[in-house]
């Protein structure tokens, strides 16, 4: 008998613990990435947990500020921690917030970049002196003489980075013109239309994004290792006048939580801090949400249906079985 109490008392130990998720808020950013986490949160969190999940609209500054002063939304699944690096911090020395973990397993990605399929032809060029030995292959659109490197639109704190290491790398030596593309439209049209053209395209881009999922880039070596000293001190501040030549460090991208969320809620603060995305996924993601015009919603019905190798190792064998249960009966 009393082994069947035990036994009833921990069963039920287990539905409370699934009951005291309860209602649980989930900031839903307006960039594509951060939305399909988001919906994915939902699913799970709701389907695996047995939480009451909602999704409330969110962006980095306001969301940061509003989880550390009013303690909703519960959950940002995607937060850049870079620009809003001391509020967090303080928020978490307060106790107020948790980094759960990392949403973007491999940081924010930025750098400069070339087509895969000049460097299958010109291994060199996957390294920036490979570069700047062949301006001749990267045309400029306006010019028959010089090489085209296309930077950051105007306005964009990339156009800072990308212009100072243009000047750091002595590009314009080299034959090479920078070129603002006007856009991030400009930006991406451009790289399309060297890809449908196989022209030589050289320029600044980041990951994850749709386009470095649609179009295989390779990352140029510049000869550097990061300093990230030099990077937040010059390589990033318009007033620098001496900039040295640095690869980009990896932004932080996490996942953050509310500190009442994971106290009451431990098994499903546990899937967050597990749940993480390589910027390859993600990019290959982002690409078929474009090609699909899909919003977050669709594209976690997408992810969840044909990636479970993926989801399946960021929960247990039990919630894994529940939300599989409720995706078939969709």
């Amino acid at each position: 008998m009393k082994f069947r109490y035990a036994a009833l008392l921990l069963v039920c130990g287990f539905v409370q613990a699934e009951e005291d998720c309860g209602s649980v808020t989930i900031a839903d950013m307006n960039w594509s990435s951060a939305s399909l986490i988001a919906n994915v949160d939902k699913f799970i969190l709701e389907q695996g947990y047995g939480c009451e999940a909602e999704l409330v609209p969110g962006d980095t500054m306001p969301t940061t500020v509003s989880m550390i002063e009013k303690g909703e939304p519960d959950i940002a699944p995607e937060l850049w921690t870079n620009s809003a690096k001391d509020a967090l911090e303080r928020g978490v020395a307060e106790k107020r917030i948790r980094f759960a973990g990392r949403s973007l397993s491999d940081g924010g990605e930025e750098g400069f970049w070339v087509p895969q399929y000049m460097v299958d032809q010109y291994p060199e060029l996957a390294t920036i002196e490979g570069i700047k030995q062949h301006a001749d292959l990267f045309p400029h659109p306006e010019s028959k003489e010089l090489g085209g490197f296309y930077g950051c639109p105007a306005g964009w704190n990339c156009q800072i980075s990308s212009g100072h290491l243009f000047t750091a790398l002595a590009l314009e030596k080299s034959g090479f013109e920078l070129i603002d593309p006007g856009s991030g439209a400009g930006l991406s049209g451009s790289i399309a239309k060297a890809y449908a053209r196989k022209q030589g395209w050289f320029g600044y881009y980041w990951a994850p994004t749709a386009v470095l999922g649609k179009y295989k880039m390779v990352k140029v070596d510049l000869g550097s290792d990061i300093d990230e000293q030099e990077f937040l001190s010059c390589t990033t501040q318009e007033d620098c006048v001496n900039p040295k030549v640095t690869m980009y460090p990896p932004s932080a991208v996490y996942s953050v939580t509310t500190e009442s969320f994971a106290s009451k809620a431990p098994q499903a603060y546990g899937y967050i801090t597990k749940r993480a995305f390589s910027n390859a996924q993600m990019n290959q993601l982002l690409s078929w949400m474009e090609d699909n015009q899909a919003d977050g919603d669709a594209a976690m019905y997408h992810f969840l249906s044909e990636f479970p190798e993926t989801w399946k190792a960021w929960v247990s064998p039990e919630v894994a079985a529940k939300v599989s249960q409720a995706l078939a009966s969709m």
